[in-house]
């Protein structure tokens, strides 16, 4: 069986002091050769859209802040991008892509812990999918604080089991 790496929303637009250290984390990760297939998702923040409304927040509306940071971009491969508006959790295409390839486990890294890899982790949680949180391979723009609050409210969702270290903290708890 495959084993399937979700890397959620790693975009040049979300990367900040707190999450500069992911990209190279998620690349050593790949690096190991035991995740395939490589799935990402990356934020499109929607004209009208309710950051745009309600939050006044313009950022990640198109390129390049939509583009997956260069670091990462050697394994993309062509129909392994899943775009999503919003904090919409998980587009249809990529829950379409895990239901038809018959997965029941992915393992999720990506920005921001707190907001769109706790929503597609519960999300996959909520299709019957595990999903296998490497801690240490995720991280919040807004700090430390939002990644470990996201972690928590994880733990408690899909189990503290589901929380993982992929040991490539190298003993740091935030960005190094």
């Amino acid at each position: 069986m495959s084993e399937p790496l979700l890397i959620v929303d790693v975009q040049v637009g979300f990367i900040n002091e707190f999450t500069h250290h992911i990209p190279q984390r998620v690349v050593r990760l790949i690096d190991r050769d035991r995740y395939a297939p490589l799935l990402f998702t990356r934020f499109v923040n929607a004209p009208s859209g309710p950051y745009d409304r309600f939050l006044d927040w313009h950022s990640c509306t198109n390129e390049p802040e939509t583009d997956i940071v260069p670091e990462l971009k050697p394994f993309v491969e062509t129909g392994c991008v899943f775009s999503k508006l919003g904090l919409c959790g998980m587009p249809d295409d990529l829950v379409s892509y895990l239901h038809e390839q018959h997965i029941e486990q992915v393992f999720v890294v990506g920005i921001d812990t707190d907001m769109c890899v706790l929503k597609i982790a519960m999300d996959l949680f909520d299709i019957g999918i595990e999903p296998i949180v490497f801690t240490d391979c995720c991280a919040s723009t807004a700090g430390l604080q939002a990644h470990l609050a996201g972690l928590a409210v994880l733990s408690r969702n899909i189990g503290a089991m589901r929380l993982r270290d992929a040991g490539l903290s190298e003993g740091f708890l935030a960005a190094p």
